[in-house]
């Protein structure tokens, strides 16, 4: 990045790009990807209403299928991130 500043959420990095999240470090066994799949307009902002979220293995050897531990899809970005962050917690302690 051009100044060096991660956007951090519970002390692990969000990326983004387009309508995909990604929280958690790719050193890391885990990382959760949040996908937007819909939004709506409020004012001049797109508001994510419906946030598919995964949960999943960051092993390159792995196939794309069996990288994806878990998944739900939830209502708003936020609760999206809330549970994914409870899973990115119990998956890198080993839960």
């Amino acid at each position: 990045m051009a100044d060096d500043k991660v956007l951090m959420y519970k002390g692990h990095p969000l990326m983004r790009k387009d309508n995909l999240v990604y929280y958690g470090s790719m050193a890391d066994s885990h990382i959760v990807m949040l996908q937007i799949l819909e939004t709506k307009k409020m004012g001049d902002t797109d508001i994510a209403t419906r946030v598919s979220v995964q949960l999943q293995l960051t092993d390159p050897n792995a196939r794309s299928r069996d990288r994806i531990v878990k998944k739900s899809e939830k209502p708003g970005f936020y609760t999206a991130l809330d549970v994914g962050s409870v899973w990115l917690t119990r998956a890198l302690a080993g839960k």
